[in-house]
């Protein structure tokens, strides 16, 4: 895929000012803290200038990726060539109803802890158990996020997307689609969006990226319709708090993206990985965390490919003793190469 860097960083640079840079290192931007350089990376603040982006992209035949805050992803050691574009749309706006509801229209880049340290004060719930989730919104829709058994998915009334996958064959403007609930396709850690961004698993276990796109995804989230309720503020502090609390408790301190593996059926990945003696293995800078097996921490100076290894690792061992084909919650991005190390 050719891309003249210098030429898309100048004209993005007069459309879109200071928010472009070049030769930007992912490692600040994804929480594992690893990767290396996006040609271009830009941030996207406003609905308008993420269509206007997609728009010039497919116009000028740009490759463009499109993420969140990072917090599932493993950027490769090697980068992105082309444009990396963070959507960070922030604004929102709540509709108080006299029965007791409410209904929040919010950006796909809110963060969870923001909303809810915004919303709870002020009497609304529906989303308090999402403290301890680092991502945004919009990157919860793509992975129904949740916990104890709640998630997303059970307040979430629609999501805007701008639908970009007719400029994969030629250069024409997306469309921006309103996707209700019913048409989601929401389940434990999965919806609509997630089933083409699943990463498998070659014949030696490595973990394959799936194969680049002009513009990917081809549905991006930009806005959210959610249902609130009425509850009392303290009652929504306390729940807030104690769910910090267990996160604090279950899950390592160090740098990761969260759960490696989604739970098999009846089961729990954590569970298994330490069942076959790989809890605290160490590849590099990175290691099985010794607190939660289904974690990956990076320890100090981990790269891409120590992650890589002990996710071949564990899918591997755990497949060869129990039989059961973990699924990958994290998304692997950018220029990845089969590792046999």
């Amino acid at each position: 895929m050719s891309f003249d860097a210098e030429n898309a960083y100048t004209e993005l640079r007069t459309r879109f000012g200071e928010r472009v840079r070049h030769d930007e290192p992912l490692a600040r931007h994804g929480t594992f803290g690893v990767g290396g350089p996006a040609d271009i990376w830009i941030s996207v603040e406003r609905s308008e200038d993420l269509v206007e982006l997609v728009t010039c992209c497919a116009e000028q035949r740009w490759p463009l990726m499109i993420t969140g805050n990072g917090t599932n992803v493993l950027y490769a050691d090697a980068g992105v060539r082309g444009i990396v574009a963070r959507v960070a749309i922030q604004g929102y706006t709540l509709d108080d109803h006299d029965d007791g509801s409410g209904f929040l229209q919010v950006g796909a880049g809110v963060s969870w802890p923001r909303i809810i340290n915004d919303l709870a004060p002020r009497g609304w719930g529906g989303l308090e158990f999402g403290p301890g989730i680092p991502g945004t919104l919009g990157g919860g829709v793509i992975s129904n996020a949740g916990v104890h058994g709640h998630d997303l998915g059970q307040v979430l009334e629609w999501v805007d997307i701008v639908d970009a996958r007719a400029c994969e064959e030629q250069p024409v403007a997306p469309t921006v689609i309103r996707y209700q609930h019913a048409e989601l396709e929401l389940s434990y850690r999965h919806s609509r969006f997630r089933a083409q961004r699943r990463v498998q698993f070659d014949e030696q276990g490595n973990p394959i990226a799936a194969p680049r796109k002009l513009i990917e995804p081809g549905e991006i989230v930009s806005q959210l319709g959610i249902r609130l309720h009425r509850d009392d503020p303290q009652t929504l502090r306390a729940a807030i708090d104690e769910h910090k609390q267990y996160r604090k408790r279950t899950q390592p301190p160090q740098q990761s993206a969260g759960s490696v593996f989604k739970n098999p059926d009846g089961d729990f990945s954590g569970r298994l990985i330490e069942a076959v003696g790989l809890k605290g293995e160490i590849r590099g800078g990175a290691q099985i965390s010794e607190r939660h097996a289904n974690f990956i921490v990076n320890n100090g100076g981990a790269r891409a490919a120590d992650v890589t290894t002990l996710i071949r690792e564990a899918h591997t061992r755990v497949f060869e003793q129990f039989g059961i084909d973990l699924e990958l919650e994290l998304e692997l991005r950018g220029e990845w190469k089969v590792t046999t190390t």
